[in-house]
Formats: structure tokens, sequence, C-alpha cells
């Protein structure tokens, strides 16, 4: 009995986090999620985005408050139209998300590239949204994250959510 916590112990040291890893398939791109979060299906998406444009893959804790929405848009981007882009989100934006009040709007460096950043929060149907949001050219295309919860919740899953953006890899290019 002894051995057997003890083997369980030291699983749970070497082990000490539980994230699951998510990526776009074929694209070079995965990322580790907070601990519990697991793929919607694509009725939950369709709900959660019913338009469009609804994103392919998104990830969330078991409530579905908080999400991570990732996507390779077919949309032409180029590391040298970052700006021209990020200043065309802004405007569009501004114009239709109820209640928008921004937090960050900037072009960073993150894992060798260029990245456009938002981070924000807005009035929702419900409740109140903090999202961040990034956007950067892959193989000629834009590719999404936007991490969403909740207002309320937010401070709970902050850490996690960040510990995730720092966490996105491209396995190939």
């Amino acid at each position: 009995m002894n051995n057997i916590l003890l083997m369980i112990l030291l699983y749970l040291i070497s082990n000490p986090c539980w994230s699951q890893r998510f990526g776009i398939p074929d694209a070079g791109i995965v990322f580790n999620a907070p601990d519990g979060f697991t793929q919607l299906s694509a009725g939950e998406i369709a709900l959660k985005y019913p338009s469009n444009k609804a994103p392919a893959f998104v990830v969330g804790n078991k409530k579905r408050t908080t999400t991570i929405a990732y996507d390779l848009k077919p949309d032409k981007l180029s590391v040298e139209r970052l700006p021209e882009i990020k200043a065309s989100f802004e405007h569009i934006f501004e114009r239709i998300i109820p209640g928008i009040a921004w937090k960050k709007r900037e072009i960073i460096d993150l894992q060798n590239k260029k990245w456009i950043y938002f981070e924000m929060t807005s009035r929702a149907i419900d409740t109140d949204i903090y999202n961040i949001m990034l956007v950067t050219p892959l193989k000629g295309k834009m590719l999404v994250l936007n991490f969403n919860s909740t207002t309320k919740e937010f401070p709970k899953i902050e850490a996690s959510l960040r510990k995730s953006i720092q966490s996105i890899e491209f396995t190939e290019e």
C-alpha cells in the first residue's frame, strides 16, 4: 500500500502540469490549454459563434465560460501588413463591439514572431467579457487566437490563460 502511494506521489510531482496540448492540424501551431479544458463540439461552436465566421477550433472549461478560439483564416497576411491590419481591426471593433474598453493595443514579439495583441473588455447579452486576441501571419494566412472569459471569472483564470499564451509553439514553418 505504501509503495502504491509513493508511486502516485512521484508521478504527481514529475507531472505538475495537467494541461492538454491543442493545435491546428497540419498548420504547425500548438499550445497548452489550462487544466480541464476540452474541445467544444461543432454544435457548441455554432451556439457560441452564430455566424459564418466562427472559428474552426475552440477549447473551453467545463462550463464554457472561458474559451480559447483558434483558427487559420484564409485572409492573406504578412508581417509588413500587421500595423495596417491592427488599425483596421481597432476601427471595426470600436464600431461593432458593444461597450469595448481597450486594455492594450499593440504589436508584440512572441515566440520569435510579430503579433497583433489586443486586450479588451466588452458587453455581451448576459455578461461582460474579457478578451485577449492574438493575430500573426502563418503560411501566408492569418492565424487568430482569442482567449475569452467572463470578467467575473477572468481574475481566477488569468494566470493560466497567460501561461497558455506563452506556451504557443510553432512546430513547422
